[in-house]
């Protein structure tokens, strides 16, 4: 199971606690997979540690979760410009990199510095001067304004401390006309071996991305175990 911290895999760190500048925030007796904050009638989850980003890079993930197919759904064109964020060990940022180059460029954020670490060796390693990886904060990504065409969180979402100020900070980042890709384990099929805390229901994305003022577009169904969700910036007076 993929989560992040927003990285990767491994030890629960402890519950966030809800701070006082929170209104949008509540709290609730805090589940084994969650830290007792809830966003919206969710609760959010734990996040694992980087010490697990071999897992991110397993061999079986490509059949699981068809990166092929995910990639096809992006509709990615030469000259973009991405952010992955929490890109982990950077394995969707890699191949989104090589999709936009040679004018392209993939903003690849994490809040970890081992996993900003771990992202720079690869990219040099590959020879992707195009990706560049940075460390976000924990309720902010830390990009410059109105520079992403397109910004993607691949079951990261689920799991953000701060998802308000987080989403808040990619809208920031986004041309006039960017688009916002959730992709999130469908909490609507039980079939999913996946916990039910790390799932959202398309719902539920809905209602937080539109809490935001985003514009749904989209939702792909071809992935095996989750939903791609794409929406737009909402235009300046709309």
């Amino acid at each position: 199971m993929r989560c992040l911290a927003w990285g990767c895999l491994c030890v629960f760190f402890a519950a966030t606690s809800v701070r006082a500048d929170e209104p949008r925030y509540g709290d609730t007796a805090r589940s084994a997979d969650g830290i007792g904050k809830v966003y919206l009638g969710r609760e959010i989850s734990a996040v694992m540690g980087w010490q697990g980003a071999a897992w991110l890079e397993r061999a079986e993930r490509e059949q699981e979760e068809r990166t092929d197919l995910l990639l096809a759904a992006l509709e990615l064109t030469p000259g973009l410009h991405v952010a992955d964020i929490g890109a982990g060990t950077g394995y969707l940022a890699r191949r989104i990199a090589a999709a936009v180059a040679p004018a392209g460029l993939v903003h690849a954020v994490d809040v970890q510095p081992q996993m900003v670490r771990l992202l720079e060796q690869r990219a040099a390693a590959e020879g992707l001067g195009n990706l560049r990886p940075s460390l976000g904060r924990e309720d902010d990504v830390a990009l410059p304004p109105a520079v992403i065409d397109l910004a993607i969180m691949v079951d990261v979402y689920h799991e953000l401390a701060y998802p308000h100020e987080v989403l808040a900070s990619i809208l920031r980042a986004l041309k006039p006309d960017g688009r916002v890709v959730f992709v999130e384990y469908r909490a609507e099929d039980p079939q999913v071996p996946i916990k039910a805390l790390h799932k959202m229901s398309e719902a539920q994305i809905r209602r937080e991305a539109e809490a935001q003022g985003l514009v749904w577009e989209r939702t792909v169904g071809t992935l095996p175990w989750q939903h791609l969700v794409v929406f737009r910036k909402r235009a300046p007076g709309a």
